[in-house]
């Protein structure tokens, strides 16, 4: 796949909350992810981490009010979209987060990806 399609596959499936599904299918096995420098988790790597992070990242959620997934924009091997939520956690409350992430399709597969919000 190329990275236009990767992009629009990923795009598609997060909107449909497909997250641990688009995992499965999209990612490298050796797929790294970072976050925010400090933050918890803030490099790993290896396919079945990065699906168990974003599992736990949802199991934290009590309920999503409202999201959004902009369009990516592909360069080259890159994509990069917005993602905003407004979803009350288990144990913080209600929070609104906005974010931009960044991929990096290689072989037709996310071998990376990085998020960038405000803390």
């Amino acid at each position: 796949m190329s990275t236009q399609d990767v992009a629009k596959q990923w795009a598609q499936m997060c909107r449909e909350g497909k997250n641990l599904e688009c995992i499965e299918n999209l990612y490298a096995e050796n797929v790294v992810s970072k976050e925010m420098p400090g933050m918890p988790g803030e490099v790993i790597s290896g396919k079945q981490n990065v699906w168990n992070k974003g599992k736990d990242w949802l199991e934290s959620v009590e309920g999503f009010h409202s999201s959004e997934i902009s369009e990516p924009v592909v360069a080259g091997n890159f994509f990069t979209s917005k993602m905003s939520f407004d979803c009350t956690f288990k144990e913080r409350g209600r929070q609104q987060m906005e974010e931009v992430c960044l991929y990096e399709v290689k072989d037709g597969k996310i071998a990376s990806e990085q998020f960038f919000y405000s803390m």
